[in-house]
């Protein structure tokens, strides 16, 4: 008997499903239309972009230096002063050195001296034309020893080769510093030079007059545009890379030697297929849109990709100027779907929901 059960359960159960079958197998439902939004697919002008890391590196820069072994008797700035051009930063003139200045200086003027009055008796027929000579020799002599003092003074006086601004300064009055000895460091960052390196594939990309747009962690909100001014002459054959050279105005000394900037460096203009970036459906590698076709139907379409700026996508085959596509709603769609272009309103909503694209 527990058999007997058994089998009339199981017959139940059958009977059960079979009449499910029977109720679902009635005339099939229509699938409501699924809501989307769409665009068109349109031309308008592109400018591919290279893409890079690049270090700031100062216009003109220097360490200042000792040329003579001397006892510092003058500093004449301060960490982080701006100076010009010949401004004298440091003293290490003493006063032996002027009294020498002053002795060669008080031998010419007495050899000149001498030399007018021996061209005087010469032209008098006074004395003979050597002895003449033999005194236009001495005040040669004499005006070499003065530039030779003032060669050997001028080593003892450190001016600014070039307008800029000074680092941390290493010396102070009293100090005794040999050549070589830092002074302070000395940059022109009126200009950047950013210097970067791209890909030899983008050799025949580059050229200089080239715009670039560079950004720095340090100003997050801030562009800074610039020029391509040099490329490299050779290709590094390790990287396979090329090195390139910019120049960024920076009127504020925003930027700092040594700086880690992102640079893009923008090709001539073209004309190309545009969509909005997130039509895109992509499976593993494949990218894909809904174009929309007759009877309000979508079918899918696999794309090859460009380039991507701002929320945009260039797109170089799979679709034509005055394709319709699906923007919104991508995500419940499948081929040969039916769908209802809500127009540009859901498009609205969608964006008052994320006010930054």
């Amino acid at each position: 008997m527990p058999g007997f059960s058994r089998i009339l359960f199981v017959a139940s159960v059958l009977l059960v499903i079979n009449a499910c079958s029977d109720k679902s197998s009635g005339p099939a439902r229509a699938q409501p239309a699924i809501a989307v939004t769409t665009t068109t697919v349109v031309v308008m002008p592109w400018s591919d972009s290279i893409e890079a890391l690049g270090t700031a590196q100062a216009n003109e820069s220097v360490m200042v230096t000792a040329k003579v072994t001397e006892t510092v008797v003058r500093v004449n700035f301060e960490d982080g002063d701006l100076v010009e051009a010949g401004q004298v930063l440091v003293d290490l003139s003493g006063r032996a050195e002027l009294a020498g200045l002053e002795e060669a200086a008080a031998a010419f003027r007495e050899a000149e001296q001498q030399y007018r009055r021996q061209q005087q008796l010469t032209e008098q027929k006074l004395v003979p034309a050597s002895q003449l000579d033999t005194q236009r020799a001495a005040v040669d002599s004499a005006r070499a020893r003065l530039d030779a003092t003032r060669a050997r003074l001028s080593d003892r006086v450190i001016t600014a080769p070039f307008s800029g601004v000074l680092g941390f300064r290493r010396v102070s009055p009293g100090t005794l510093v040999t050549p070589g000895t830092t002074i302070a460091s000395l940059d022109d960052i009126s200009i950047i030079k950013l210097e970067f390196a791209v890909p030899e594939t983008f050799l025949q990309a580059l050229a200089p007059g080239q715009e670039i747009v560079a950004r720095s962690a340090a100003y997050p909100e801030r562009t800074f545009r610039g020029v391509l001014r040099t490329i490299g002459s050779r290709v590094d054959p390790v990287t396979r890379a090329i090195s390139a050279r910019a120049e960024i105005l920076n009127p504020e000394r925003e930027l700092r030697p040594g700086m880690l900037l992102s640079v893009r460096v923008f090709q001539p203009e073209r004309q190309a297929l545009v969509i909005p970036e997130i039509a895109v459906v992509q499976v593993a590698r494949d990218a894909f849109v809904y174009r929309v076709v007759a009877d309000g139907k979508v079918e899918r379409v696999r794309i090859e990709p460009g380039q991507r700026r701002a929320g945009e996508l260039e797109v170089r085959a799979g679709l034509s100027a005055g394709d319709r596509i699906v923007v919104d709603g991508t995500g419940k769609l499948r081929d040969g779907a039916l769908i209802k272009d809500v127009g540009p309103a859901a498009s609205a909503d969608a964006g008052d929901a994320t006010p930054e694209d």
